[in-house]
């Protein structure tokens, strides 16, 4: 398999930790594409010009991170990190989508940062802001500590935590606290988060 990726995406970072869990990770070749402020790289395999995207042994193509870590997860059919089923499924599912959302206001702060001082938009940089701040207060209850399963949620709740101390330290402080900041001093530790860290 290939992974075109970029390595400071939270996204692409979603996917190895999974492929590290499953014990994959050697059957992915990593592929660089830096699709800003240039998606041509990656344009080929995925027409949306961004990273992670997967190219399975057949040739299926998959994008994006989502899609590729519930593929991943079913070459493995042993120790799912997502439920086959039930409302636990939908649990894991859920967490996800909040930890992406919060990847996605992240980058876009990240992007809007990075146009010149005049074209910057602060309504959009706050409502990314105040969308961060209240997904880390309703990832509390998502959380797991001790013999639970690390599964996708778990992943995206560390991705999403990482992310934000890597780019946004003002932001991650909230994450500093509680039980949150607790399992997280824990899990960043763990081998697969602590292998994929950015540099």
């Amino acid at each position: 398999m290939k992974l075109y990726h970029s390595p400071t995406s939270p996204y692409v970072r979603k996917v190895r930790i999974v492929a590290i869990e499953k014990g994959i990770a050697d059957r992915i070749e990593l592929l660089t594409a830096i699709p800003w402020p240039d998606p041509a790289q990656v344009a080929a395999v995925n027409p949306l010009g961004k990273v992670p995207a997967l190219v399975a042994d057949d040739g299926l193509v998959l994008y994006d991170s989502p899609v590729i870590c519930e593929y991943l997860d079913t070459l493995v059919p042993a120790a799912p990190l997502i439920p086959r089923s039930g409302s636990a499924r939908w649990q894991v599912l859920r967490c996800q989508a909040l930890c992406d959302g919060i990847l996605d206001a992240a980058v876009g702060i990240v992007l809007e940062r990075r146009r010149p001082d005049g074209e910057r938009s602060p309504d959009a940089m706050q409502r990314a802001t105040d969308a961060i701040r209240r997904s880390l207060a309703a990832l509390e209850p998502e959380i797991r500590a001790g013999a639970a399963p690390f599964d996708l949620g778990q992943i995206s709740i560390a991705v999403a935590l990482g992310y934000l101390e890597f780019r946004l330290p003002e932001l991650a402080g909230a994450a500093r606290a509680g039980a949150l900041g607790a399992w997280w001093g824990a899990v960043r530790e763990r081998p697969s988060v602590a292998a994929t860290r950015p540099a």
